[in-house]
């Protein structure tokens, strides 16, 4: 995949703006290391940096030109019927001089403008310039795999697969306001869906389009969750969800060279390796697998509710299975800790803190193998696989179930008087996205419950993942591919009845039925497990040493905007927090490197609070 970017100016020349154009340039080139080209004009500019697996003649910017006008597109994602697309175009007359995905796109929109998006099965973001028409183009997959982000102005549009990239223009006020201050607060490292956090920065929600033109923007949501009757019977959902995950899976392994597979003995990423280790059998080939574990996690592992059991069995008995090649990277605890400022800069926003760059020092790795990997993420939220999907307490709750510490987080942040506002701040969110929810007239109440929570997590905690998978593996010139986000499959979850979904009652209970003849039997049964961290006590040691130094500077943000009595108890606890305050992982080392990290943000970016 890649790296996009551009800038649109009707007010100046701006293409003789050469050192803000190399800045911008610069910061994408991370995301397509292979090769990097420039189309730029008066009053538009486009950057393409390109990692390639498919077509290397294709080049990027790529211009048509029509009867109508002339197209250049910059593209990032990978097409998934893109076969299909273009015969359909053949037969409509056009003719084809590569097999780039970029290629189909570009001439997709030329014949259909936005109606294209209909067509399209793929993770995408990708800007169109009409030269003549002066209108730009900007488009975002249904599930928000690839990120675009966005910055209106007086005159003009900047538009980047990353927030780093705009800030290198000097037109973006480095001014982070209330609302943006209150979601690191209180709902980080989740954010509000089309929020750049950053004043005016927005991010093209996922399922969106936009046109630009001179002083006219529009927008628009051409994608979203319908709710419809489920009229297939048990038996026959076992077999679609089995189809149409294989069918997902085999059209994401199209590539010039071989794709690995992420393997922690889960699943969803057994799942993902079986079919593939299939195909590459019938091909004469031998699947590539990775795991991620910790030094010492043997010894300091601890079965706990969110992580009930360590990988390393389930992976062997995998890999004796597929007879894959794999290969096991091992992490150390205090490098975890060392790379959260590069997870930090690779993020843009103080994310999921080692989380994230445990994820960023394993793709690091990962890239001395292969370019491309499939990896088993949103099985979870698609399928009910979070514990919260089976709590009475948690569907009743009327807040975030991943993130309901607000107590812990309302004692830690002070700043003005954004503390007393809080809790409704938060409501607001979560009544909002619960608004949008559909409901089908055959749904009985548990299923509506089950349809709400579905929405918070595809809105919310499938984001914030697939942000993390995005901006950790592509820091690295490595491109994921997450065959569980295939919109079909998403589609038919939701509308799946709670009864099918927890079938023979366990959390994923309809993808383990569909494909428990293909999977040895522990694997099938094994307890959900999330991706692994560090269990050795010296990385706390660690991160608290980290915090402390930091704060010894009287410019850090987080004495302003943290009560510094409850933070020193924090710094001074021996012992962790007893529930996660995020997700399934985060407890006390992970919310100390979160505060590293908002201070990294802060100290980098050099954000006004004012």
């Amino acid at each position: 995949m890649c790296g996009i970017a551009g800038w649109i100016n009707f007010n100046q020349n701006i293409k003789k703006e050469q050192f803000i154009l190399e800045n911008m340039f610069e910061t994408i080139k991370s995301r397509g290391p292979d090769e990097s080209y420039i189309c730029a004009g008066e009053d538009a500019v486009l950057m393409h940096s390109r990692l390639i697996v498919l077509d290397p003649d294709a080049k990027q910017p790529m211009t048509l030109k029509t009867q109508e006008d002339i197209f250049t597109i910059v593209f990032n994602g990978r097409m998934f019927n893109a076969d299909e697309i273009k015969q359909k175009l053949k037969g409509l007359g056009y003719l084809f001089e590569g097999y780039s995905d970029a290629e189909v796109v570009l001439t997709a929109f030329a014949e259909w403008k936005e109606k294209c998006l209909d067509y399209f099965n793929g993770v995408f973001a990708f800007a169109v310039w009409e030269h003549k028409k002066k209108r730009l183009f900007l488009a975002r997959d249904r599930i928000g795999v690839k990120p675009l982000f966005y910055y209106l102005y007086d005159g003009g549009i900047l538009f980047a697969s990353e927030i780093k990239t705009l800030l290198q223009n000097p037109l973006v006020k480095r001014k982070i306001e209330d609302e943006g201050l209150m979601q690191i607060m209180f709902l980080g490292p989740g954010r509000i869906s089309g929020s750049g956090i950053i004043k005016n920065l927005k991010e093209l929600r996922f399922g969106e389009f936009l046109y630009y033109q001179k002083e006219r923007i529009q927008t628009k949501i051409y994608w979203r969750l319908r709710a419809r009757e489920h009229k297939d019977n048990l038996n026959d959902t076992v077999h679609t969800v089995r189809a149409l995950t294989i069918d997902a899976v085999k059209r994401q392994i199209i590539a010039d060279e071989d794709i690995s597979c992420l393997l922690s003995g889960g699943l969803d990423s057994s799942i993902i390796s079986r079919i593939v280790a299939e195909e590459y059998r019938l091909q004469g080939k031998t699947l590539k697998t990775f795991s991620a574990s910790f030094e010492d996690n043997e010894k300091y592992f601890k079965e706990n509710e969110f992580q009930p059991q360590s990988d390393d069995e389930f992976i062997k008995i995998m890999v004796e299975f597929l007879g894959c090649e794999h290969t096991d990277i091992t992490l150390k605890s205090e490098d975890v800790g060392l790379y959260l400022k590069d997870a930090l800069f690779a993020r843009d926003l103080p994310g999921m803190a080692d989380i994230d760059s445990s994820l960023l020092i394993f793709s690091r790795y990962l890239r001395n193998y292969t370019k491309v990997c499939l990896s088993g993420e949103c099985a979870d939220e698609i399928f009910a696989g979070y514990p919260w999907y089976h709590q009475h307490d948690a569907l009743k709750s009327n807040t975030f179930p991943w993130s309901n510490a607000m107590e812990l987080r309302k004692a830690l942040f002070d700043y003005k008087d954004l503390r007393e506002k809080a809790d409704g701040f938060v409501h607001d969110q979560y009544q909002r996205t619960i608004s949008q929810t559909q409901y089908a007239h055959t749904d009985t109440q548990k299923d509506k419950k089950i349809r709400q929570m579905f929405m918070l997590n595809f809105h919310w905690f499938m984001q914030t993942l697939l942000d993390r998978k995005d901006r950790m593996t592509m820091y690295n010139g490595l491109e994921a591919r997450v065959p569980f986000c295939d919109y079909r499959l998403v589609e038919y979850a939701f509308n799946m009845p709670w009864e099918y979904k927890f079938v023979n009652k366990r959390e994923k209970g309809i993808l383990r039925e569909a494909f428990r003849d293909l999977l040895p039997e522990r694997i099938v049964f094994r307890k959900k497990s999330p991706f692994p961290k560090t269990a050795n006590p010296e990385y706390l040691s660690f991160v608290k040493k980290l915090l402390k130094k930091r704060l010894k500077n009287k410019d850090s943000i987080l004495h302003q905007i943290t009560d510094q009595k409850y933070l020193s108890s924090l710094l001074s606890c021996d012992q962790d927090l007893k529930t996660p305050w995020y997700g399934q992982l985060m407890r006390l080392p992970q919310l100390l490197a979160y505060l590293i990290q908002i201070d990294i943000f802060f100290e980098r970016y050099g954000f006004d609070l004012n």
